[in-house]
């Protein structure tokens, strides 16, 4: 088979778990991580952006009929795909941390509710759960989407936060005076003698009820949620607000057996919301943090080549084969890849040269970029087999031009998609920032800025924050993942001493 068709029948797969769904079975990579999360041992799943913690959320709905065999009922509570649900949030934000956590809890106990309608669970606690909230207002029909329970949960917090009573709540006579009294279906507080004569229950008995029924039914629950720096991106205040929030329902839910959240967050999101402090922090205690090295990203990479049959049959390999082995991996993969972009005796082999390509400032290499890379390769060398340019030489399907030419593709998307699109408020000083040199320090970037050297450090360290910057010594150096989409051009601003790595 030519080198043109084998090339044409790799596909690498989205650098987006959410857009590989259907295909991510063939060449996801069973870890130790995956087992955790899959026996349920972890509840708490931190990744950079990119680092595979959607991938194992996508994992676990593709084996939801799995997960029923075993007793255990999964339940998404963000959109898979598409609109946040928690748009209306966004909207029309609580005003408290209080209302905050109502609606968590609300609207859990409404995602647990329909659940338990889907799967025909009619056990007396069951069904009073849902007569209660269906007394509330907070059972809508059995098709309503995730954002739909979110506008009922927040309207319900809101009336009982932030009177006067809507339809939520009845207006009833207190026995002992006569007066009107505002009655609650379900209450945020423990509610008093009156309330609960007239019928109010506090919120944590109707999660008794859940669990009971799901006790009953020998079974439990896992409420998934991912995609959380999508759904409050718009406002950081937000943003904290409502994970502040949901960790402290996470720890009052994590005495209950039948009941469980799996929260797949950024790390650099839980960074963000605990860099003030956070007393709840110290009790999350079954976390798992997802980190890359370059033999695990090897693998991931060489997995995805080796679910093309084609490419497997021109090589002759056997796929179980090269997985139970590191060393085998590398050899596959430097038959595929040339063994360096650049050559030299001092230049890195080519594993090296691409993850040191898709590293940002923190340090982090995360499977989107190295996949995205790849992926933008494969189209370049496409390109060079149809436009007649030479062939690969010593046996390998790929061109070292091809990861040249594929680089500042990926440098723009990761530039504007992540860095301008989440830190709006930077994205001036980083424009500014194109065709400079690639290594500065606090002067050389307040004559650039126009700054003062106090006002330059303090935005340089936000741009260390977020990966822009590497902070060496006194200086801040940019990774070559920005510089080509930076036009940056190697070396050290004027006053800057040159370094060695220069």
């Amino acid at each position: 088979m030519d080198a043109q068709r084998v090339v044409q029948s790799i596909s690498l797969g989205s650098r987006v778990a959410e857009e590989e769904r259907d295909d991510l079975s063939t060449y996801f990579v069973e870890t130790e991580n995956w087992r955790k999360v899959y026996q349920g041992e972890a509840d708490v799943i931190f990744a950079p952006k990119g680092g595979g913690k959607s991938a194992i959320y996508s994992m676990l709905m593709a084996r939801e009929n799995d997960f029923f065999d075993r007793g255990i009922l999964l339940a998404t509570a963000e959109n898979p795909s598409g609109g946040t649900a928690f748009a209306e949030v966004e909207k029309e934000p609580p005003t408290s941390e209080a209302e905050f956590i109502g609606l968590w809890k609300i609207y859990f106990l409404t995602i647990v509710a329909q659940t338990l309608a889907d799967y025909d669970l009619t056990s007396d606690p069951a069904m009073r759960l849902l007569a209660k909230l269906e007394e509330a207002g907070l059972l809508p029909p059995s098709t309503a989407g995730r954002r739909q329970l979110v506008r009922r949960a927040m309207d319900y917090v809101k009336t009982f936060f932030r009177p006067p009573a809507s339809i939520e709540a009845t207006m009833s006579v207190d026995p002992s005076t006569g007066a009107p009294m505002f009655v609650p279906k379900i209450t945020f507080v423990e509610p008093s003698t009156e309330q609960r004569q007239a019928g109010s229950l506090f919120v944590d008995e109707l999660f008794d009820l859940a669990e009971q029924a799901l006790y009953d039914a020998d079974a439990s629950i896992w409420i998934l949620l991912d995609r959380l720096d999508i759904a409050f991106a718009d406002s950081a205040k937000l943003e904290t607000n409502a994970l502040r929030a949901l960790f402290r329902v996470y720890r009052d839910l994590q005495t209950r057996r039948n009941i469980d959240l799996k929260i797949f967050l950024r790390s650099d999101i839980w960074e963000s919301i605990t860099r003030e402090g956070f007393r709840e922090a110290s009790h999350i205690t079954r976390d798992l943090r997802i980190e890359w090295n370059e033999n695990t990203l090897l693998r991931l990479a060489v997995q995805r080549l080796l679910s093309s049959d084609q490419l497997r049959s021109h090589y002759g390999v056997d796929q179980q084969k090269v997985l139970s082995d590191i060393e085998q991996q590398r050899a596959f993969f430097y038959e595929v890849y040339p063994p360096q972009i650049d050559q030299g005796s001092k230049k890195p082999a080519t594993i090296d040269w691409c993850l040191s390509r898709t590293k940002d400032g923190t340090g982090h290499n995360a499977p989107r970029e190295l996949i995205h890379l790849l992926s933008e390769a494969r189209n370049s060398q496409l390109n060079r087999f149809e436009t007649g340019q030479a062939a690969p030489e010593g046996g390998t399907v790929f061109d070292r031009q091809a990861f040249k030419e594929a680089l500042p593709t990926v440098s723009k998307v990761r530039l504007t998609q992540t860095l301008y699109a989440e830190h709006p408020s930077l994205r001036s000083y980083i424009e500014k920032l194109e065709g400079q040199k690639t290594r500065h320090n606090v002067p050389s970037l307040a004559a650039i800025w126009g700054a003062t050297d106090a006002e330059a450090e303090k935005v340089a360290e936000q741009l260390v924050v977020i990966g822009l910057f590497e902070p060496r010594l006194n200086d801040f150096w940019v990774p070559f993942m920005y510089r080509p989409a930076l036009a940056m051009v190697q070396g050290s601003a004027e006053g800057v001493v040159l370094a060695d790595d220069e």
